[in-house]
């Protein structure tokens, strides 16, 4: 069967091996026919089911004779070939081939390493023990999106072949203990951004991969636009030209991209992943109001997601949105963890039915319970809220008052509409944003949740205090 490769590229874009099982069956196959022909004269990427490439080699070497020859190609995400049997251990010339769209590796459990840029071609050697020699693609996401491998030697066990552990491992699973020591987190100022005066706007976001306290005690590997997870709020109104400067800097070990939901340009082009040390414009005209979510979408998009690539920006009509008192940016996310300082788990990130760890607003678990956000009472307050997702809905509710004006996704609610209807919460999709609007009656604590209840103890949850906070809860939610 042959797939188009614009197709391919973008089934592995939207998350390879760990989101689209069969359609990345059919971008093994794609690109796999249209890779140089190796030892395997050109035949595509295997699938799970495919045999293991064989490689013969006479007996008895020298410790460093080379004895044969192995050839790998790189795609998105896989390995060719996903295994290899030899007949005998010992040392090998090694051929690398990057037919993907992006950096990867060809990582070895006794360290060696071959690394090549797409359509590079990396070359070395390894020793294979008897016992065999696993595989992987040591950049953070890839080998848990599937590539990783073991070279077997006849007659070995499978089961025993050594690997780099650069996967996830599944006994990490076990609760992160808070570790007292670590920083403090750093609360994020919720209010939304002024709209910027004039209808050109230029912005400039630089790639960060760094450590970040999400919760108390708990700190996480995270890859961010600007030095914050979720990125800067950007704020325009339609017919406004939007020119961002994406800067990935050199110290970075990744490459990244940029995909702005509000913008019309092609997929191909401003899209494009780029490398550490490398600048992209992004260039487009807001041509409709919404609140709109922005995301790397370097393969995988879903393991850059999850790690924190994400922000919102907010279009307003062409005429503006009517002046309020207070307004306010929410963007709900989720982190999948197994470990302190770890990297987010792309492997739990993609389970069918996803169990995050802590589902938060604007990052940080809790934050906004920690520190209520201040209000006075009987003033209208806007909040922009986006889910980011990666995965699972959002049910945004604020305890104790109605929204009296949403705007989901285009579709207005008017405040005095016949029939004086309101809402209680509003549903946001992964990628999906609103516009509500509120007063507050009464001095009190009115609660911050998404009303999928079973993510409010894991961190959705946060506090508006309208005027003095009033008495004391007794219970209740």
């Amino acid at each position: 069967m042959n797939v188009p490769k614009p197709l391919v590229l973008f089934l592995a874009f939207c998350g390879g091996a760990a989101l689209f099982g069969i359609p990345l069956v059919f971008a093994a196959l794609a690109l796999g026919s249209g890779a140089p022909a190796g030892d395997n004269g050109g035949a595509g990427a295997p699938t799970a089911e495919s045999p293991a490439a064989s490689v013969s080699a006479s007996p008895a070497p020298a410790s460093d004779e080379i004895i044969g020859e192995l050839e790998f190609h790189a795609f998105d995400l896989g390995f060719d070939p996903a295994s290899v049997e030899l007949d005998q251990p010992g040392r090998y010339a090694v051929t690398f081939e990057n037919d993907g769209a992006i950096l990867h590796n060809l990582t070895f459990a006794d360290g060696t390493v071959l690394e090549a840029e797409a359509g590079q071609t990396a070359t070395g050697e390894v020793v294979v023990p008897a016992e065999g020699l696993g595989y992987v693609c040591s950049i953070p996401g890839h080998a848990d999106g599937g590539m990783k491998g073991a070279i077997t030697i006849t007659g070995s066990n499978p089961d025993e072949v050594p690997h780099s552990g650069s996967g996830h491992d599944p006994s990490a699973n076990a609760a992160i203990e808070p570790d007292p020591d670590a920083p403090e987190y750093l609360p994020r100022d919720p209010a939304a951004p002024d709209l910027p005066a004039g209808d050109v706007h230029e912005f400039e976001l630089v790639v960060s991969e760094h450590e970040m306290t999400v919760a108390p005690g708990i700190v996480q590997t995270v890859w961010s636009f600007g030095d914050s997870v979720p990125g800067p709020v950007l704020r325009v109104k339609v017919g406004d030209t939007v020119r961002v400067t994406l800067v990935n800097p050199e110290t970075n070990k990744l490459p990244h991209s940029i995909d702005f939901h509000a913008s019309m340009v092609a997929w191909n082009d401003e899209m494009r992943s780029i490398n550490p040390g490398e600048e992209l414009v992004y260039e487009f005209v807001a041509k409709y109001a919404g609140v709109y979510m922005y995301h790397c979408g370097t393969t995988p998009a879903l393991h850059h997601i999850a790690q924190g690539m994400f922000g919102m920006i907010i279009v307003e009509p062409e005429g503006g949105l009517a002046p309020v008192e207070h307004e306010f940016a929410l963007v709900q996310n989720e982190w999948y963890m197994v470990e302190q300082a770890g990297f987010i788990s792309l492997e739990e990130a993609s389970a069918a039915a996803p169990a995050p760890d802590a589902v938060v607003w604007n990052g940080i678990v809790n934050q906004y319970a920690d520190h209520p956000i201040q209000v006075p009472v009987g003033e209208e307050v806007r909040v922009f809220v986006l889910n980011a997702g990666p995965s699972i809905d959002s049910s945004f509710h604020v305890v104790g008052t109605i929204f009296h004006e949403v705007i989901k996704e285009g579709v207005h609610l008017i405040e005095g509409n016949d029939g004086n209807w309101g809402s209680q919460a509003v549903d946001l999709a992964p990628a999906q944003g609103a516009i509500v609007e509120m007063r507050f009656d009464e001095d009190g604590m009115y609660p911050i949740v998404t009303h999928a209840f079973n993510f409010v103890g894991r961190g959705a949850l946060g506090m508006f205090q309208a005027g003095d906070g009033g008495p004391a809860a007794q219970g209740g939610h």
